[in-house]
């Protein structure tokens, strides 16, 4: 196994979508309710990639197994060098070294930028998660109680930040 990590294209949305809409199924790594239409990611990517934030994937035999991107933390001016990012796989990959390749791309093309912290919004629940991003050097900067209700119960949020 070989993955391969390149630049999105909107060919990719559709197998980006099954990861997704998994989640938000069967998961806690996103908090929405209703599955995503292609149209609605579509509309999510483009306006990212209108904003100069990269959107990336792995891909196995032109397959597209895994993705990640960042964009802005939050929407004042002061905030514009600091981003939140996502890192997703299909659940047949995971524990594969997708992720390791993806965030490794993420934090690279974020120095690039000349960006000064990353941040990475986790489930309280998702301690697999949480240990990835310390090894990549993320720390705890915060846990916020009750942040999200999904699965008849409340969710918690871990903030993990990064200095690049």
């Amino acid at each position: 196994m070989n993955p391969i990590i390149r630049n999105y294209n909107p060919e990719d949305c559709s197998s980006i979508l099954e990861i997704i809409n998994d989640q938000i199924l069967n998961g806690v790594a996103l908090y929405d309710y209703q599955q995503r239409s292609l149209v609605q990611q579509l509309a999510i990517f483009d306006d990212k990639l209108k904003k100069d934030f990269p959107i990336i994937v792995a891909e196995i035999n032109n397959e597209v197994i895994g993705f990640g991107y960042y964009s802005e933390f939050r929407f004042r001016e002061a905030y514009k060098f600091t981003v939140e990012h996502s890192v997703y796989a299909n659940k047949n990959y995971i524990g594969k070294g997708i992720g390791n390749l993806l965030l490794t791309e993420l934090i690279t093309l974020a120095k690039d930028q000349g960006l000064h912290t990353m941040i990475g919004v986790i489930d309280s629940e998702n301690e697999s998660s949480i240990a990835f991003h310390e090894k990549f050097g993320f720390e705890k900067a915060g846990f916020l109680k009750e942040t999200g209700y999904k699965f008849d119960r409340w969710l918690h949020s871990v903030f993990m930040q990064k200095m690049l």
